[in-house]
């Protein structure tokens, strides 16, 4: 078994889209980014890659690669899940955590754990998603920006 860590922070900006664990949220700004921006599914994917020591998000698919501008992160994180699986790992379970202030996430994280479970092929309840403000401390709590926190477990199965 190996544990693996996943942080990644996106600021916010006009005329973007709000992408958190997969879900588009309704809000007056989005997440910048080269890809989607989507927070939370890059720190669970860093934890997972972390986890395997493959790497991070930025070594396989760089955000200087045009390519994969605008890339929807959900597709990536499944990617990612295949990598894990041709070196015969998977995925145990992951926790996370949304550390924002704006907007509300609690609507949202059933549907998140739901899109993160079958990216990473995994039943509904290995997987958790929690959110927390800063309360009102820091970039997040200036409503600047989100971060996310990841924590998984692998598992060789061979």
């Amino acid at each position: 078994m190996r544990i693996g860590h996943g942080y990644d922070v996106h600021r916010f900006a006009e005329n973007r889209r709000c992408i958190i664990g997969g879900v588009e949220i309704p809000y007056i700004q989005g997440l910048l980014g080269h890809s989607d921006a989507d927070v939370l599914l890059h720190a669970v994917s860093d934890a997972l890659l972390g986890a395997a020591a493959m790497g991070d998000i930025g070594h396989l698919f760089p955000d200087t690669d045009e390519k994969w501008r605008g890339a929807d992160s959900l597709h990536l994180l499944k990617e990612f899940v295949n990598k894990l699986e041709q070196q015969e790992y998977r995925v145990v379970n992951i926790d996370s955590t949304i550390l924002a202030q704006v907007p509300k996430m609690a609507p949202y994280i059933s549907l998140m754990r739901k899109n993160i479970a079958s990216a990473c092929n995994v039943d509904f309840d290995c997987v958790s998603v929690k959110a927390t403000t800063e309360e009102g401390l820091g970039f997040t709590g200036a409503k600047q920006g989100i971060a996310a926190h990841a924590v998984c477990l692998i598992e060789k199965y061979n």
